[in-house]
């Protein structure tokens, strides 16, 4: 079986310290810090590296169903937006928005509904993140461009 990893690094306090984060592909490494997680400083954070996850793993899965059903996409785009909230147990996920747009020729808007609505249940990120109380869905079918 497939092992990713990645590593983080924090020196100091939780407010006042920082920290890198590293991909194990090394593709990627960046600062975070109490302010680019809970307010807006400059860096990453966990949340934006689970959205980007969940995004690339929910367009992945898309274009997987899509084809199973012999529907091959000339193009789906996503964005997850991981929404961070105050609960009695701290801070915590409390909603992930999942908005795709995808170009498929021949593909019925109910149709379509149905299979992003499966690919949202199949994707691993997905049901890794299966705590989360709410993750939504917001499919829309982009008409296929003529003459491809």
């Amino acid at each position: 079986m497939t092992i990713r990893e990645a590593s983080a690094k924090w020196q100091g306090t939780l407010k006042e310290g920082s920290g890198r984060l590293r991909l194990g592909s090394g593709v990627f490494e960046g600062a975070y810090s109490f302010p680019s997680r809970f307010e807006n400083g400059p860096g990453t954070n966990p949340e934006e590296l689970i959205a980007a996850a969940h995004a690339g793993c929910f367009s992945m899965a898309l274009s997987a169903v899509l084809g199973n059903a012999d529907h091959v996409p000339t193009s789906i785009s996503t964005v997850a937006k991981v929404h961070l909230g105050a609960t009695a147990a701290g801070p915590t996920i409390t909603r992930i928005e999942l908005e795709t747009e995808a170009e498929v020729a021949g593909l019925a808007e109910d149709e379509f509904e149905r299979l992003a609505q499966s690919a949202k249940t199949g994707c691993l990120v997905s049901r890794a993140l299966a705590g989360v109380p709410q993750i939504t869905l917001k499919a829309t079918l982009v008409e296929a461009t003529k003459g491809q």
